[in-house]
């Protein structure tokens, strides 16, 4: 009970601190970049909307690693879904909901052939993973090497989803320079990427399952004395982080509409980096998706801040993005040693 008490303190420390990060990053956002919209509640929402995939990605990434593992694949298995979706829908004229259903399904095969490799072979996740992230790159080539674009034309119903808008109250607005009000809104994928935090929130906090992921993470060889099937559910995990993953590159092509080979390069550096802004231990055991929430939206507020300057490269945002990362590995280095000296 204390080791559980200790990891769970932990845990809320760097929560803490990562929401108090971005309070602060997007206070002195509004401050600083005032005149140029910055505190408007439309650029908040334009965050979520942007990240909307990214949400679900980091959900299943934050998943794996409390495990212990890790997965690099996901960036490529979003451009392989947004492929496999442009050219069926946009070339090939196919309905918008079995393709969308045929997506889902690859995600949670690419998730049970690497969740076996890690689980029942114990083949090092780093290694599988990247095997699935040259696969994935390989496969969207195979589809296709061009920009495939889904127009209205080619398919109405997906085309309809990717431009539906969810209105917010009138008084969360703002007036324009021409005197116009500017009404908020939102859209369903952001909606579909927080239910998505709040099922696996409950899930990490109230079944035997998410318990497992910290048991597994926190100690595998206690976790295998106490008689958790380790094998079983570190597969499920990697099932559950590409099934994330494939409801991300649906929300990401919704967001993008159209299919690449270099679409989400370096997803899963963002994803990774999200996750452990947001307080989850590469080592394992210790993570919240909540604090990967916040990590995803750190990570799209300082975009939005080195956009906002108009005079910065965008290559400043992931220069900002390593050093917040070095800082929090520093976090969790210290977070560790302390567990250490409490056994």
């Amino acid at each position: 009970m204390k080791k559980k008490k200790v990891g769970l303190a932990g845990n809320n420390v760097l929560l803490l601190i990562t929401v108090l990060l971005f309070i602060g990053m997007y206070v002195i956002g509004c401050i600083i970049y005032a005149n140029k919209g910055f505190g408007h509640f439309q650029t908040f929402l334009n965050i979520l909307i942007t990240n909307a995939g990214l949400i679900c990605v980091a959900c299943g990434m934050t998943c794996v690693m409390l495990t212990g593992g890790i997965d690099i694949s996901v960036g490529s298995l979003i451009a392989m879904d947004c492929m496999i979706l442009a050219v069926a829908m946009g070339r090939q004229g196919l309905p918008c909901i079995p393709t969308v259903m045929l997506v889902l399904v690859i995600g949670i095969v690419f998730g049970l052939v690497q969740g076996y490799l890690v689980g029942y072979l114990g083949i090092q996740p780093f290694i599988v993973t990247m095997a699935g992230m040259f696969f994935g790159r390989g496969m969207t080539a195979v589809i296709c090497t061009d920009q495939v674009s889904i127009t209205q034309q080619e398919n109405a119903m997906f085309y309809s989803w990717a431009n539906a808008k969810i209105t917010l109250p009138a008084f969360l607005g703002y007036t324009n320079n021409k005197g116009k009000t500017m009404v908020p809104f939102i859209r369903p994928t952001v909606l579909i990427a927080l239910v998505v935090v709040v099922a696996i929130w409950f899930m990490l906090k109230y079944t035997k399952f998410g318990r497992s992921l910290y048991a597994i993470g926190g100690n595998e060889q206690t976790a295998r004395m106490l008689g958790l099937n380790v094998r079983r559910t570190k597969l499920l995990a990697y099932v559950l982080s590409s099934f994330l993953c494939s409801i991300g590159g649906v929300l990401y092509c919704l967001n993008t509409m159209a299919g690449s080979v270099q679409q989400a390069k370096g997803f899963e550096m963002d994803a990774i980096a999200s996750s452990v802004i947001g307080g989850t231990l590469l080592t394992g055991g210790v993570g919240n998706v909540l604090g990967s929430l916040v990590g995803v939206l750190i990570n799209g507020t300082i975009t939005t801040l080195v956009n906002s300057n108009g005079k910065l490269l965008s290559s400043w945002a992931n220069i900002a993005t390593a050093a917040l990362l070095c800082f929090f590995i520093i976090l969790q280095s210290i977070f560790a040693k302390l567990k250490d000296g409490r056994k």
